[in-house]
């Protein structure tokens, strides 16, 4: 024997409960609750398309991971140019021969080339790592982008008006 029930449409679970003005509702996605004054939402960030694998932040992560690989060679190459002339040749000739552009691949292939060369990857990575977590300036970095993307935006956007707009007699 077949069973069926009907349901009204106000009992199907993906409409909403009529709004209740005195409470906040839990399942609305924005952060800052209303009020009587105009406020900014929060709501959900902005949908980056093509990055695949990883976010936009990933990314800038790991570009800043290889940067970090390349501050720490040239701390430890300042370093031992005023201590251990042999070592620096020896990291310098290494240089000239293997990329920076992956951080990583780059200190393996020191840690292999010999015992010598894996105690100066060895010095890198440590270096990298204390870097990163004790001297890089990270508010200055989010303060300096914006500033950056800020100015620049001004900048082109003020071109573009100067240069789509006629001159006026005054002007010339």
């Amino acid at each position: 024997m077949e069973t069926s029930s009907v349901r009204s449409l106000s009992q199907l679970s993906f409409f909403l409960p009529k709004p209740n003005r005195n409470k906040s509702y839990p399942s609305w996605p924005c952060k800052k609750p209303r009020t009587t004054q105009p406020t900014r939402l929060y709501c959900q960030k902005m949908y980056v398309p093509g990055f695949g694998e990883a976010s936009p932040e990933k990314k800038a992560a790991k570009n800043m991971h290889d940067f970090f690989t390349y501050i720490a060679v040239r701390i430890v190459t300042a370093q031992l140019e005023s201590y251990s002339p042999e070592a620096y040749e020896d990291l310098m000739e290494f240089l000239s021969r293997h990329s920076l552009n992956d951080g990583d691949k780059f200190c393996a292939a020191l840690m292999r080339e010999s015992p010598r060369h894996k105690g100066l990857a060895m010095r890198i990575l440590e270096v990298r790592s204390s870097y990163c977590k004790n001297d890089f300036e990270w508010d200055n970095l989010k303060r300096l982008s914006v500033t950056i993307v800020e100015e620049s935006n001004i900048r082109l956007m003020r071109d573009y008006v100067v240069e789509t707009s006629p001159a006026t007699e005054s002007e010339k």
